[in-house]
């Protein structure tokens, strides 16, 4: 399966107007904003959990991380409430479930394959950094492939940046980028080299972002 594949387009998806689609496993279902492979893929997906449900136990060849939209996500591990963030790199396992239900995004084998740096973060405890005027952030994760954090932005203000690939889910308020109005659980994808030139809305935005990982062009796991 592909589905925002051409990594050199850009790419938008407004989650909400999509369907829910069930996964393999019962009361799990997705909404897919990209993917290559089938259930073995480079993915980027918004998954609801319902109460009581759960995925079977399973490793991380390819890496994953996610960010809790909503509820509270659970594995052997621990439990992470609503605005966590979590790494877990390649060689990696668990048994996912939510007691009483979860909505996270999770993004599957985009990981360096020697990274083994597994971690978590409660976005909701971290005070922003300032960034620049009407800009800030909470950073998550940084290497030499790509950087990961939580922006704020203020009510109508013009957000500019240069980057080698740009990625953002809007966790509450609204922007615009393209003439195209991004609310809440919508998603936008800029290949690299596409300046980001885009304005907070009236309330301004909180966002999920990724930027530089795309210098050099995704694959598919390969199995």
């Amino acid at each position: 399966m592909e589905l925002n594949a051409d990594f050199q387009k850009r790419a938008v998806v407004h989650s909400d107007r999509e369907d829910w689609i069930p996964s393999p496993m019962k009361g799990v279902d997705r909404r897919m904003l990209d993917r290559i492979g089938d259930e073995v893929a480079r993915a980027t997906t918004i998954v609801r959990y319902a109460p009581g449900s759960a995925f079977s136990a399973h490793s991380h060849a390819g890496g994953e991380e996610f960010l809790v939209l909503d509820g509270v996500f659970q594995d052997e591990h621990g439990d992470f409430p609503t605005g966590t963030y979590v790494r877990n790199p390649p060689t990696t396992s668990h048994t996912p479930s939510a007691a009483e239900g979860a909505t996270i995004l999770v993004k599957l084998w985009q990981f360096d394959p020697n990274d083994r740096h597994q971690m978590s973060v409660d976005t909701t405890r971290q005070d922003p950094q300032w960034i620049s005027e009407g800009r800030s952030e909470i950073p998550l994760f940084e290497d030499e492939r790509e950087r990961v954090r939580i922006e704020l932005w203020e009510p109508e203000q013009a957000i500019s940046q240069d980057h080698k690939g740009f990625e953002a889910l809007v966790l509450e308020g609204s922007f615009t980028e393209g003439g195209e109005m991004f609310e809440k659980n919508s998603w936008l994808r800029l290949p690299a080299g596409m300046p980001l030139d885009a304005t907070a809305g009236p309330d301004g935005a909180r966002l999920w972002i990724k930027s530089d990982h795309l210098a050099v062009p995704p694959t598919a796991p390969n199995l």
